[in-house]
């Protein structure tokens, strides 16, 4: 195993090792090894009721609601640090072969809660940095055992950073928490939601079942499930996994981008189409008619939507340079065409487009685009009424 390890203090790790080691045997699972709590992340495995053999690299800190000068009195946190605060990146550590699932989470012992945050999206990160959120997700984790919500963050410069989707649990959700993060290692954050909800579709239906045919059950019902949301055949999808080296990374995203590409090919009046699998590029170049070549861009949207009902879209990249964070956010001319995948909220490959040269400018970074974008009437259903303002026709 080759991730960096950090001494931390065994007395202080230890109620956080036993949390989780009691949480797992809660869910009908077997311990198998487990690594020291003075040593940091912890390595843990386990057999799963079902006989799966898992392993999980939790990198786990203490969350609490210790009143603090100048913070809200109802806020709870956890502190992401392993030894002292240097200023330095470092790396959270994911398993090229995929035995072992990261988790990057905070527990309070006291009421019996952990909250998850995404472990991609918090890497590299520094120590430390804090993670709050509120009593009321608290009490709600309490009620239902599975939650999720979104969290909003700024940096230290007064940049809006990438929305954060966290996810809550208690003891008995533990093995669905490891499995859900399994799932979405790599997802946007829309869909993080979205297989968040699913995950507690799918507890409330494990916890009405034998668990002597469990995992028959869950099998049959999500290889259905899947060739239902996707609307693909099976064969279909085996083949798109095939051909698409980073689709076990971003699988929604891919097929996003498929049902789109179907979608424009299908229009008599587009030329080509043809994705561009570079990073840094947009997805899509294409021409309508005989013009230009016409780049489009495809995001999906957040799973929440707008008070009104309108879907928002966080439209940033998820790194910035260190030396100029409004690196971040998309200049107008890196792409025509902005395409939203609206399938987090609707469950329905469906797109709404805009053009990029038309939507908000950030209000402090020159020369950006917004990353506070609605869905509302300055985009069609209709690419090619956009495309037609593209080429000016």
């Amino acid at each position: 195993m080759t991730y960096r390890r950090y001494s931390v203090s065994k007395r202080d790790k230890q109620p956080l090792l036993d949390f989780i080691l009691s949480a797992l045997c809660q869910c009908g699972c077997t311990i198998l090894h487990h690594s020291s709590a003075g040593e940091a992340p912890l390595r843990i495995t386990f057999e799963a009721p079902d006989g799966e053999r898992m392993g999980i690299i939790a990198y786990v800190f203490l969350a609490n609601s210790k009143v603090t000068r100048n913070r809200p009195a109802n806020e709870h946190r956890f502190q992401v640090k392993y030894g002292r605060n240097d200023g330095q990146l470092h790396t959270v550590w994911q398993d090229p072969f995929e035995l072992y699932t990261t988790l990057f989470f905070g527990i309070n012992p006291d009421r019996g809660v952990f909250v998850g945050a995404d472990p991609c999206l918090h890497n590299p990160t520094r120590f430390f940095i804090s993670i709050e959120f509120k009593e009321h997700h608290v009490e709600k984790i309490q009620q239902k055992g599975w939650t999720w919500w979104e969290r909003e963050r700024r940096s230290g410069r007064g940049l809006d950073e990438p929305i954060e989707v966290l996810v809550g649990g208690s003891p008995e959700n533990f093995l669905n928490f490891v499995r859900f993060e399994r799932a979405a290692k790599g997802l946007d954050q829309g869909h993080r939601a979205l297989l968040a909800d699913k995950t507690a579709e799918v507890t409330t239906y494990i916890e009405s079942q034998r668990i002597a045919h469990r995992a028959r059950q869950v099998s049959a019902e999500v290889t259905h499930e899947l060739s239902e949301e996707f609307q693909l055949s099976h064969g279909e999808i085996m083949d798109l996994i095939q051909s698409a080296p980073r689709l076990k990374m971003a699988v929604r995203g891919w097929v996003a981008e498929t049902h789109l590409h179907r979608q424009l090919v299908a229009l008599p009046e587009i030329r080509e189409c043809q994705r561009i699998e570079v990073d840094g590029k947009p997805d899509f170049t294409l021409r309508f008619l005989d013009g230009r070549p016409i780049t489009l861009e495809c995001k999906n949207v957040l799973r929440k939507l707008r008070t009104d009902g309108i879907p928002r879209l966080d439209f940033q990249r998820t790194r910035s340079s260190k030396a100029d964070p409004c690196s971040r956010y998309y200049r107008p001319e890196e792409f025509d065409i902005v395409a939203a995948c609206l399938h987090p909220c609707t469950e329905q490959w469906e797109f709404a487009f805009a053009l990029a040269r038309e939507l908000d400018l950030h209000p402090r970074c020159e020369g950006r685009l917004s990353n506070n974008v609605c869905i509302n009437g300055r985009w069609s259903r209709d690419p090619l009424a956009v495309l037609a303002r593209v080429v000016g026709h």
